[in-house]
């Protein structure tokens, strides 16, 4: 086992975010990657009623980036993070108003902290200043790199092993393909479908993904 090998096997996530995370402190985005690395950990917090999809699409839009997921993952976290000095009946009303899960937002914040007490731990230095886009996304890509597409023909895009994918409806970045993307997963059921997407570029691929 590799020295790196050694440093992700401490934390107690999927190695794939591990590798983010030792990254993300190298990079000084570990704020931002332990929020999405706890995101990633946990249900998604978001609900779609089967007969209030249309007000849950357009409350979960709110925080819709339209380059990354991962970026609204953050303005999640953020506006949350507000609702939270409310108190816990302001908190419980915000997330019925914008169709979360009260518990799985408290599941979300409990993994974080563990997170971070872990990272602090094993001497991660977290960023105080916001790590800008690119930079997060340049250390999201070293845990995803089997998640990388390039868009090939409409709306489809060829990935590692000859893999043809679409990106899952639901995301801004489906309704106007960037050319190069990463995904955190891609899950099959009719076709097989890149969900938490975001827009790369080819040096940053060439960057994390050299060997």
């Amino acid at each position: 086992i590799t020295r790196l090998g050694r440093q992700m096997a401490t934390l107690p996530v999927d190695p794939r975010l591990a590798r983010i995370l030792l990254e993300a402190g190298r990079q000084r985005c570990l704020a931002e990657a332990l929020v999405i690395a706890s995101f990633l950990s946990i249900q998604d917090p978001r609900e779609r009623p089967a007969d209030r999809t249309e007000a849950a699409d357009q409350a979960h839009a709110l925080f819709a980036d339209p380059r990354s997921d991962f970026v609204t993952v953050l303005n999640l976290w953020g506006a949350a993070r507000e609702q939270a000095a409310s108190g816990n009946r302001a908190s419980r009303r915000w997330c019925r108003e914008h169709f979360l899960s009260f518990l799985r937002m408290r599941e979300w914040q409990d993994l974080h902290e563990q997170l971070a007490d872990i990272t602090t731990a094993q001497r991660l230095e977290r960023n105080t200043a916001a790590a800008p886009n690119g930079v997060l996304h340049q250390a999201i890509l070293t845990g995803f790199l089997g998640g990388i597409g390039v868009l090939d023909e409409g709306r489809n895009y060829l990935g590692a092993r000859d893999a043809r994918f679409v990106i899952a409806p639901g995301t801004p970045l489906a309704r106007r393909p960037p050319r190069w993307i990463v995904a955190a997963s891609l899950v099959e059921t009719q076709r097989l479908y890149a969900r938490m997407v975001a827009q790369v570029q080819p040096s940053w691929i060439e960057s994390a993904g050299a060997h």
